[in-house]
């Protein structure tokens, strides 16, 4: 996983906005940073609950207006694995996603395939632009609670 690099990260920002047509805003570079600081996959409102420890003004149409802008411009997904509100990732490598069914949480898995351009087979005349895997299941702790509880 990419470790966070915050004059690369801010000059990274800075170059996406503009070219996506973006100006930059302190708002903007505060969701960013929240979204680089703890890979968790938040929802948007998570994201607005820790953007306000710094920046306490900010309101939730701002942070999901910095949302959209950061996906518009390549800087982060946003990702949909259960039913639920989306989740957002900085991490734009190609990559899929464990979800725990118990806990909620989401892990970044690694793409496996090396040199393969898709991870399953697709049928002939179909073109992949982008692809989203999620993989379903229990994470440590919660398998380890379960277990424990039988």
């Amino acid at each position: 996983m990419d470790v966070p690099n915050s004059q690369t990260d801010d000059q990274k920002l800075t170059q996406r906005l503009a070219g996506s047509g973006f100006r930059f805003t302190p708002q903007r570079q505060e969701v960013y940073n929240v979204l680089l600081q703890q890979r968790d996959h938040p929802t948007a409102e998570e994201v607005f609950m820790r953007a306000k420890r710094d920046t306490p003004d900010i309101s939730l149409a701002t942070v999901y207006n910095c949302l959209d802008a950061l996906v518009t411009c390549g800087l982060i997904k946003q990702v949909n694995v259960s039913k639920g509100a989306g989740r957002y990732c900085p991490n734009m490598r190609e990559h899929h996603h464990f979800h725990c069914d118990k806990c909620g949480c989401i892990q970044d898995l690694e793409e496996t395939t090396a040199g393969q351009p898709n991870p399953v087979s697709i049928p002939a005349g179909f073109q992949v632009s982008r692809y989203e895997i999620a993989v379903h299941g229990l994470c440590p702790q919660c398998a380890a609670n379960s277990r424990a509880q039988n």
